[in-house]
């Protein structure tokens, strides 16, 4: 057991301009939530969205804003987000400052049924993840020790021998996040009201 989650803890160095920064790749939830207790967190499952939609796609999770977008539209079936196409998918974050991503990536065919596949995971500064996947519940976390992520991509290529056209899947896309600056200063704002209303 201790032999596995050491083992699923994989670390990418990225370079920063001033010094050395991290992105921490998990496969195990546990040691993400670890990783990044300190941090707000939100997440979205898709359940609000169901059937296709013109790309991009957008919307909140805490102060998270988020943006789908791929190249044939986007579609969700049963709570899962995936391209319209075999193509990539790209997630982008704004609002919060986001430092830590997680989620189940995998592979769909044209009928929304999980695929056997090869799954790319990329962040705005060049980190991957790749892996075969051939269940929807295969988790991934990244947490970065520099800059915040803006962004994700997400691709899954066929197995030979297997489903001809695969769609990038995601479904319970976590954030872990720092409030934006405006965000905790209304936060400040409003603790100060309640406390003049009590005096």
């Amino acid at each position: 057991m201790l032999k596995n989650a050491m083992a699923a803890v994989v670390v990418s160095a990225a370079l920063s301009s001033s010094a050395s920064a991290a992105i921490l790749i998990f496969t195990d939830s546990f040691l993400f939530d670890i990783q990044t207790a300190s941090l707000t967190r939100s997440s979205e499952n898709f359940n609000a969205y169901s059937g296709s939609y013109a790309s991009p796609l957008t919307g909140s999770a805490g102060a998270v804003n988020w943006s789908a977008t791929a190249s044939a539209g986007l579609n969700v079936v049963g709570g899962q987000l995936s391209a319209g196409s075999p193509g990539p998918m790209t997630i982008a974050f704004s609002g919060a400052d986001v430092y830590g991503v997680s989620g189940n990536f995998f592979g769909t065919d044209g009928a929304s049924t999980v695929v056997p596949s090869l799954v790319l995971v990329s962040l705005n500064d060049g980190t991957s993840y790749l892996n075969l996947i051939d269940t929807s519940t295969v988790f991934v976390g990244f947490v970065s020790t520099g800059a915040a992520i803006s962004s994700i991509s997400v691709s899954a290529q066929p197995l030979p021998g297997g489903a001809t056209s695969v769609y990038p899947t995601v479904d319970n896309l976590g954030f872990a996040y720092v409030p934006a600056p405006g965000a905790i200063a209304l936060l400040g704002l409003a603790g100060l009201a309640t406390s003049r209303r009590r005096r």
